[in-house]
């Protein structure tokens, strides 16, 4: 057996496990996977069956799987991977058309890493897993923080000045609001992600911001990422922040390399978006 995700070291070629019923789209999702990661080896396979038998024989550095098979469902595959000691650790995304339904019911589970939304596109998908397996040591964007902490604030500000952000921090949601507000009477949106906790000083919560955000300035999820985090495990509580337009939730205590990956998706995606909309 190859070594274990512990010891394998990603400077080499990652090995990506692309499980798909269809095979367009698994050969989809290969061609794009090779072409923006020409290092990383691609294995695809049509069923939860075989992919029993690729995880038996081998270690995968990260694993994207459809929430239907033909023989299982996704959920189950994701289970038996993090019941298999050599895989316990390895990044499992599931890629779906209606990971959004699954999502708003915060049914996907606890053995799936993270989520994709097939209706963002397999460019956006490649750029998603180069985040796992090919970190950026750097980027660039402007990132509105909302978090009334001084010690969480200072600790997540180095993390993402550290990579290139310009980090805007208020401590308030009203804070937040009139910098945007500011900002829109100029023409500008005021930054290309929010980054905001939900329990915070004053009589405004995150969840508030999100909803005025949405709602009131009409920015959509691709003209203003929003990112929350959140203490708060109730899935119920989960779900309604993703119904009221979150982009994504980062539970805390904040885990680094979880966070900036998620930020950088939510900045490719949104820099994707306007640029597409640019040329319209």
């Amino acid at each position: 057996m190859s070594a274990s995700i512990s010891s394998r070291n990603l400077s080499t070629a990652p090995r990506v496990l692309v499980v798909d019923g269809s095979k367009v789209v698994r050969q989809l999702i290969a061609r794009v996977l090779q072409k923006e990661l020409p290092q990383a080896e691609v294995v695809g396979c049509g069923s939860g069956a075989e992919a029993h038998r690729l995880l038996d024989s081998g270690v995968f550095d990260f694993i994207t799987v459809a929430l239907r098979l033909p023989d299982m469902d996704g959920l189950e595959l994701a289970r038996y991977v993090r019941e298999s000691a050599p895989q316990i650790y390895v990044p499992i995304v599931a890629v779906s058309g209606d990971v959004d339904d699954r999502l708003h019911r915060r049914a996907l589970g606890e053995h799936v890493t993270d989520y994709f939304d097939k209706s963002l596109g397999f460019q956006a998908l490649a750029e998603f897993i180069r985040g796992y397996v090919r970190p950026e040591s750097a980027a660039e964007g402007l990132v509105l923080y909302v978090e009334d902490s001084r010690v969480v604030a200072l600790a997540t500000r180095r993390m993402l000045e550290k990579i290139g952000l310009t980090v805007r921090h208020v401590v308030s949601v009203e804070d937040a609001l009139a910098l945007l507000e500011a900002e829109r009477s100029q023409g500008s949106v005021g930054a290309d992600v929010v980054l905001t906790d939900v329990s915070l000083k004053g009589e405004l919560t995150g969840g508030d911001l999100l909803k005025i955000i949405r709602s009131d300035f009409g920015y959509g999820k691709g003209k203003l990422p929003v990112l929350v985090m959140t203490g708060d495990e109730n899935p119920d509580n989960q779900a309604a922040l993703i119904r009221a337009g979150a982009n994504d939730l980062v539970e805390k205590p904040v885990e680094e390399k979880l966070l900036i990956t998620k930020l950088l998706f939510q900045l490719r995606v949104a820099q994707h978006l306007r640029a597409r909309e640019s040329k319209l």
